[in-house]
């Protein structure tokens, strides 16, 4: 099973996780807020279980290894571009 895991799994499920969490927490307190953040959570969830499913499916069709090196391709251009722009607000 250690084998399979890549970095977008082992993130989506911790989102999952922690979004489940911060649900159910909203749901229960008393304003109406709070379950409004609640449902958005949930709906924002959508999204990241999409991407579990895709990773799943590329790693079975082509490999963990193959899929890990995408992503991390992937992870490391969207840090690129987020220090990009922190240097451009920066110098503004």
């Amino acid at each position: 099973m250690a084998k399979k895991l890549t970095l977008f799994f082992i993130l989506g499920l911790l989102t999952v996780l922690i979004g489940l969490i911060f649900a159910v927490i909203a749901f229960n307190s008393v304003s109406a807020v709070d379950g409004l953040a609640g449902i958005y959570t949930l709906f924002g969830l959508i999204p990241v279980i999409i991407i579990i499913i895709l990773d799943r499916i590329c790693v079975w069709k082509f490999g963990p290894k193959k899929v890990n090196k995408v992503q991390f391709y992937i992870t490391g251009i969207f840090i690129l571009l987020f220090i990009l722009n922190w240097i451009r607000l920066q110098l503004q």
